[in-house]
């Protein structure tokens, strides 16, 4: 039996000590095969993230994105195909796949499971389900009602620096840059949601907090780390359409970013992490200025 390691500080430390044990390598190319479980797809950045099983001289079971070099293989592989590809680990520690090959398909889906539930869009409410912050005070959107709330999902223990820490390194840049204008600063607020409740409580969002926040907790001001009950974070991530799942504490997502008007109504809608902090920052500014 393979022994997979979860998503977590251990998760991130053993990807940063591959990082640099594969940065050594500045002139090799060495390939490897790996095989595994697909769980979803990134086209925004042509990446996979895949549940592989061991692969042996480079790491041990893991599940994690790659990036693939092989257009007509990441169009036909599907969430939940099981495939084979060559890992090609190349100069200075960057790896990709190669030669995608599907070798099996996922279970499909009863037709109960593949009605999906509504998406919300542009104008529609977003769902005022109760949130906890850092602090443990009980907020909801609707408090915020006159502000543009620019919301995102997050968890502490996200492993891969292009996730989870890079939304919340953008939020930062923001945060601050809306401080420089008073105005600004009052007429908007910033929502990070973790996507780890069972984890991530109180204590840990504020710790979280502080430390993308240069330590200074007048910045929770303007800037919530909240977390939810299970069951109220299904229904926020079905009801804007984001695809995330749990199992046995390892944690899959993509990656959304939305803008509630000062009405409470979706505004705007950012997908992934390649979007750009100016233009963000342009929307919101934009959006706060609106009567409700």
């Amino acid at each position: 039996m393979t022994r997979r390691i979860k998503s977590g500080f251990a998760g991130f430390a053993f990807i940063t000590f591959v990082s640099l044990l594969l940065a050594s390598c500045h002139n090799s190319r060495t390939t490897y095969v790996l095989k595994g479980r697909v769980i979803s797809k990134q086209p925004a950045t042509q990446q996979l993230i895949i549940d592989s099983d061991d692969i042996p001289g480079f790491m041990p079971a893991m599940t994690m994105p790659y990036a693939v070099k092989d257009p007509y293989g990441f169009e036909r592989v599907q969430p939940a195909d099981i495939i084979r590809a060559d890992l090609i680990v190349g100069p200075a520690g960057k790896f990709w796949l190669e030669h995608l090959v599907v070798t099996g398909k996922g279970a499909a889906r009863s037709n109960a499971e593949s009605v999906a539930p509504p998406v919300l869009g542009i104008g529609d409410m977003a769902p005022d389900v109760p949130l906890v912050n850092q602090d443990g005070k009980t907020i909801r959107f609707g408090q915020f009602k006159g502000k543009a709330v620019l919301l995102t999902f997050i968890y502490t223990r996200c492993p891969f620096p292009d996730y989870c820490p890079l939304l919340t390194r953008q939020f930062a840049i923001i945060q601050k840059e809306l401080a420089k204008n008073p105005d600004d600063y009052k007429r908007t607020h910033l929502i990070s949601i973790s996507l780890d409740p069972n984890y991530d409580k109180p204590p840990v969002m504020r710790e979280y907090g502080l430390s993308n926040m240069e330590h200074d907790p007048k910045g929770f001001q303007h800037w919530d780390f909240v977390s939810t009950t299970p069951a109220d974070l299904q229904k926020l991530v079905a009801s804007f359409g984001l695809d995330y799942s749990e199992q046995d504490g390892q944690i899959s997502h993509d990656m959304l970013t939305i803008l509630l008007a000062p009405n409470g109504a979706i505004a705007h809608i950012w997908p992934y992490n390649n979007w750009k902090t100016s233009e963000v920052l342009d929307v919101m500014r934009h959006i706060s200025t609106l009567s409700n």
